[in-house]
């Protein structure tokens, strides 16, 4: 029986930067109805090679060979790949909010007559490509106006839309609940059964992986592996594990995947007392409702529920009242009443708070590592308003070596680092602060599984150095393995605290629906 033509092969694509290989004769082969995972640590070269893919890397930036159905190319651009069916949806999605969904569907390639649109025509056409997907929305709807799991639905109907053939997925499923990545994972397999549309999936949830690729690629270091075929009995067991995809990755087996913490857990350093916070959008409405909370000296407490139960808004409105308004209620340090209506003042009384969303909020994406270690304490720095830059080098290199920032130097761009590594500088500008009471939120949404593995040691240590931390995370997993109790959120209530030896996934459950 003759072997079938791949769809794609990439053959010894080698990427450089400078002073970086960013990929060393990677080589990728996608086949016609396949549903391919590409997984690594971050900087193992994903995105940089569907980039080269895309067009992003124009040819000739790169060495190397594309072929795709049958034909070498040598794409200049990514509306030249997007001609010859290439899609790539990346992780911050590229929709216009004001414009509708029918407008985005085919923005760059409107339905038109004489530089005239023909609206009828486009929400006719943006019908047949959201039915397909199962988007029972109105086309004329502004797509600010619908969650994220249908904004992504959009996105793949402009893919469709453009008659892609192969569509590239980073990270779909990050900002995703459960419910909307089950939906998301769910269309990628009928493209592939009915339209016959291939995809390359890039993802660290290695479940969702493991769930529905065909075919597994991993990279590490900027070179390739090892590709893994996916078998599924009639159960739908699959033949590789996830530990079996972890060890390519990392080069090593994980074995205490949420590493021990034994240290003292001492007296109780920040309380939450009766806190109510109104919705800034709607000030009739309460976000948060009584809630009280409680963290001791080396405790991990962690927030669970679901998108939208108000773990971000008492996060935020606890740290200098960034968020909401008509706030009542108690914040005490030490059993004393403390103001903290700015984040000034959060700061100054010890309290730091990582934000789950690094790249808008977390980083200055245009500044170095140095620059950003010291942003949010210039002062111990500083003397007449001129920042020591001999002393602020001192300080980003002693974190750097002691967070394993993986970095060429302390002058890089924090924009040009991985994921985790931006994480890590996130943690290092915090820490600089002198922080009694660590807030993290999410603070692995978006990292590959060892960098999973570096952040939660850091944190253990910090717990162990007598630092009161809470966790917010959506990852039940991660909650119950980092915990020492847990706290569980429902519609801006607390509906349970939960020991985190004991507590399981299906008990916080029923405690976030029990509302």
């Amino acid at each position: 029986m003759p072997v079938e033509t791949p769809l794609l092969e990439m053959k010894s694509i080698t990427k450089t930067f400078p002073g970086v290989k960013a990929l060393d004769n990677v080589n990728l082969q996608v086949k016609h109805r396949e549903i391919h995972a590409l997984v690594g640590e971050n900087g193992a070269g994903k995105s940089t090679l569907m980039k080269v893919l895309s067009g992003v890397y124009p040819h000739g930036t790169y060495t190397g060979d594309i072929v795709f159905d049958g034909s070498t190319c040598s794409f200049a651009d990514i509306k030249q790949s997007e001609k010859a069916g290439i899609v790539i949806i990346h992780q911050e999605l590229a929709l216009s909010p004001y414009l509708s969904i029918a407008e985005n569907i085919f923005l760059g390639d409107e339905r038109s007559k004489y530089n005239i649109i023909n609206w009828d025509k486009t929400r006719e056409d943006a019908l047949v490509f959201m039915n397909k997907l199962g988007l029972d929305e109105n086309p004329n709807m502004p797509v600010n106006k619908l969650g994220v799991g249908k904004q992504q639905m959009v996105e793949i109907a402009k893919a469709l839309a453009k008659d892609a053939k192969i569509l590239i997925l980073d990270e779909p499923t990050s900002a995703l609940n459960e419910k909307d990545s089950e939906h998301l994972l769910h269309i990628l397999e009928e493209l592939r059964d009915q339209n016959n549309i291939s995809s390359v999936l890039i993802s660290h949830k290695l479940n969702e992986v493991a769930a529905v690729a065909d075919t597994i690629t991993i990279l590490r270091d900027g070179k390739t592996i090892e590709t893994l075929d996916v078998d599924r009995n009639a159960g739908g067991a699959v033949s590789i594990s996830e530990d079996r995809i972890i060890k390519g990755m990392v080069g090593r087996e994980i074995t205490d995947y949420f590493p021990k913490r034994n240290n003292p857990i001492g007296e109780v350093v920040f309380a939450v007392k009766d806190w109510t916070v109104y919705n800034p959008d709607n000030p009739e409405r309460k976000k948060l409702n009584a809630v009280n909370l409680n963290v001791r000296a080396g405790e991990v407490v962690g927030l669970a529920g679901l998108v939208g139960s108000g773990r971000t808004e008492l996060a935020t409105s606890v740290f200098g009242k960034y968020y909401g308004v008509n706030i009542s209620g108690k914040t005490l340090i030490d059993g004393k009443e403390i103001n903290l209506d700015s984040i000034p003042k959060a700061i100054e009384n010890g309290i730091a708070y990582v934000t789950e969303d690094r790249k808008e909020f977390g980083l200055v994406l245009i500044e170095s590592v140095k620059e950003n270690t010291t942003l949010a304490k210039l002062k111990k720095i500083t003397k007449n308003g001129i920042v020591n830059e001999h002393e602020e080098i001192v300080v980003a290199e002693e974190y750097c070596k002691k967070l394993n920032v993986k970095t060429p130097s302390i002058l890089q761009l924090a924009g040009n680092l991985s994921g985790g590594n931006q994480q890590k500088v996130v943690l290092s500008k915090w820490l600089f602060t002198d922080p009694r009471i660590l807030i993290l939120d999410e603070p692995t949404r978006g990292i590959d599984v060892g960098a999973k593995h570096e952040i939660y040691t850091i944190i253990n240590n910090l717990a162990a150095q007598g630092m009161a931390c809470i966790i917010i995370s959506s990852e039940m997993p991660e909650i119950i393995g980092m915990c020492d109790r847990i706290y569980v959120m429902s519609e801006g209530r607390i509906t349970a605290e939960l020991p985190g030896k004991t507590a399981t996934q299906e008990e916080i459950m029923r405690h976030i629906l029990s509302n």
